[in-house]
C-alpha cells in the first residue's frame, strides 16, 4: 500500500487516558510512537482534524479464515447445538480453503476492521497445512499469506502460530477434522524459526499460541515455553480457557481441577500472557487472573453467537483485571459492537444500566474503549499508552451520519453516541504507527481486496458444492 506517513496532527477532540481532551497537537516519532502531546492552539500548523479521535483498539484474538463462513452456521442441523456443533461446521469449512483464498480473506476482514475501529490485529493462526493434513514443502506457507494481507492494507499485525496437537484433556489423538491445525514441537519450533526474521524485516510482532489446554498436554506446553525462552524471549503467549462449560467439566472429570487452575500450575502466567474468554471462573479464578497481569481476551459478539456463557465482568474489573476485545470468529468487524455487546450482557446479567462504567470515567463507551485499548495493546506486545507520549500514533477519526444530532451531544458523549445511539460506526481517516491507510473512510487498494475476496469466495462455494 502507498507509504502516507504523517508527522503529527492536531485534535479539536480527543480520547485520552485521562479522558477527552480539547486542542490537542500531537507528534510522531519514525518508529510511528507519539513523541509529545501539547494541549495548544496548533503553532506547527499539523492537519487539523475537527471530528472527535479516539485512540484505534488492537483487535487481540482473531481467526482470519472464519470471517468467510460467518453465517452458515445459522441454521439448527443438530438436536443440541451448541459451540460443539459449530465447530464441527467450522473444521468443514477450513478443509476448503487454498493459501490464496487465506491470504484474500484476511486482506478483506483487515479492511473490514480498520473501518471498525481497530487499528492492530493479533491473529490466532491454526491452519498451517495441506488439504489433507500434509506439511507444505514451506511449513510456514500460510502464515506468509497471513503477513501479506496485514502488510497489504496496513493493519499493525501480531502474528501467533498456534500449537495444536489434542482433541482433548489428557493428549487423545486428534480427528480428522483436525488435520490442517497438528503440529509436533519439532514442527512448530521450525516454523517459528523460519518466520521470525520475516516478521522482523516487515515490523510485525512474533508470539506462541498453545491452542487450549485441551489440544496441549503439560510437557508439550513446557517445551513450548523452553522455546520460547530460546527464541522468542518475553513474546506474547496466548490461550483459549474455560470458554465453555464442557470443557470445564471435561478437566475436572481428567485431574479435578478446572482449567484455569489446570494453567497457573503450569505455567508462569503473567503480563505477556492472554487468556481468551475465560468465560467461567469461580471467585479464586478470578481473582488469579486479575492479579497476575494477564489480559482476559473477550470476543463479546463470538461468546454470545456459540453460546458461551456471560464473562464476570464486574468481579474482574473490581479487582483492577485487564481486558481486551476480540473479533474471533469474525461475525462482527466493529470495536464498537463488541463493547456493546460487553455492556448489554451485563445489563441484562445485573438488571443495571451503564454498569461497566467507573468512578473514575462514568461515561460507559470511554471507560470501555480506553480499557480495551490498554488490554489489546498489551496482549500485542506493543505500548499500551493510548494517545498519550509513549503510545501508539494510532487514530480514528468518528464522524456521524447524521451531523446534525451531534449538535446535542455534548463532547463527553461523543463516543457514547457511536457505540450506543444505535446510527452505526463510522469512520473518516484512520492512521496506523504515524501512516495514514484510511482517507475519508476508504482504502487506496480497496477494489482489488474486494474483488480478490469476491473471487476467492467464488472458488470456495464451488469447493463446497462439491463436497
Amino acid at each position: 500500500m502507498t507509504n502516507n506517513r504523517m508527522d503529527g496532527a492536531h485534535f479539536r477532540l480527543a480520547l485520552t487516558p485521562e479522558g477527552w481532551k480539547r486542542n490537542v497537537s500531537v507528534t510522531f516519532a519514525e518508529d510511528g510512537i507519539i513523541s509529545a502531546l501539547e494541549e495548544d492552539g496548533n503553532p506547527l500548523g499539523l492537519p487539523v482534524y475537527e471530528n472527535p479521535v479516539v485512540p484505534g483498539i488492537t483487535d487481540l484474538h482473531s481467526h482470519a479464515f472464519q470471517y468467510a463462513m460467518a453465517g452458515l452456521p445459522e441454521v439448527r442441523r443438530n438436536p443440541v447445538d451448541s459451540f460443539w456443533s459449530w465447530r464441527d461446521i467450522m473444521y468443514f469449512f477450513a478443509l476448503t480453503l487454498s493459501p490464496e483464498d487465506i491470504r484474500a480473506i484476511a486482506a478483506r476482514l483487515y479492511l473490514g476492521l480498520l473501518k471498525g475501529g481497530y487499528t492492530g490485529i493479533v491473529e490466532f493462526h491454526y491452519v498451517h497445512n495441506d488439504l489433507d493434513g500434509s506439511q507444505y514443502g514451506q511449513r510456514e506457507l500460510l502464515s506468509l499469506a497471513i503477513f501479506e494481507a496485514a502488510e497489504a492494507v496496513g493493519i499493525d499485525l501480531t502474528h501467533l502460530p498456534v500449537f495444536y496437537a489434542h482433541s482433548n484433556f489428557g493428549g487423545l489423538q486428534p480427528t480428522d477434522g483436525q488435520r490442517r491445525f497438528i503440529q509436533d514441537i519439532d514442527g512448530y519450533a521450525a516454523m517459528l524459526d523460519a518466520l521470525k526474521p520475516v516478521a522482523s524485516a516487515k515490523g510485525h510482532t512474533l508470539g506462541i499460541a498453545p491452542h487450549s489446554l485441551r489440544a496441549v498436554t503439560q510437557d508439550e506446553m513446557s517445551s513450548l515455553l523452553d522455546l520460547r525462552e530460546s527464541l522468542l524471549p518475553d513474546c506474547p503467549v496466548h490461550i483459549h480457557v474455560a470458554e465453555q462449560v464442557k470443557e470445564v467439566e471435561d478437566a475436572l472429570a481428567w485431574n479435578g481441577r478446572r482449567p484455569v487452575e489446570q494453567l497457573f500450575g503450569m505455567a508462569p502466567v503473567g503480563r505477556r500472557w492472554c487468556l481468551i474468554h475465560a468465560t467461567h471462573l469461580n471467585d479464586e479464578e478470578v481473582g488469579m487472573i486479575a492479579g497476575s497481569g494477564a489480559t482476559v481476551g473477550l470476543c463479546p459478539m463470538t461468546e454470545a453467537n456459540l453460546g458461551d456463557g456471560v464473562f464476570r465482568a464486574v468481579d474482574y474489573l473490581g479487582k483492577e483485571g485487564v481486558f481486551g476485545i476480540g473479533s474471533d470468529s469474525n461475525i462482527s468487524t466493529c470495536a464498537a459492537q463488541e463493547l456493546q455487546q460487553l455492556e448489554y450482557s451485563q445489563r441484562l446479567k445485573h438488571l443495571e444500566r451503564n454498569v461497566l462504567a467507573s468512578s473514575g470515567q462514568p461515561h460507559v463507551a470511554a471507560n470501555l474503549w480506553n480499557r480495551a485499548v490498554q488490554g489489546g495493546a498489551r496482549a500485542a506486545g506493543r505500548p499500551e499508552n493510548g494517545i498519550a507520549p509513549g503510545g501508539m500514533a494510532s487514530f480514528v477519526e468518528l464522524v456521524s451520519p447524521e451531523p446534525g444530532s451531534m449538535g446535542a451531544v455534548a463532547d463527553e458523549s461523543a463516543l457514547d453516541f457511536h457505540v450506543f445511539a444505535g446510527r452505526g460506526f463510522h469512520v473518516g481517516d484512520v492512521c496506523v504507527l504515524g501512516k495514514k491507510v484510511l482517507s475519508a473512510g476508504r482504502h487506496s487498494g480497496e477494489d482489488d481486496i474486494l474483488a480478490e475476496y469476491a473471487a476467492a469466495m467464488s472458488r470456495v462455494g464451488k469447493r463446497l458444492a462439491e463436497r
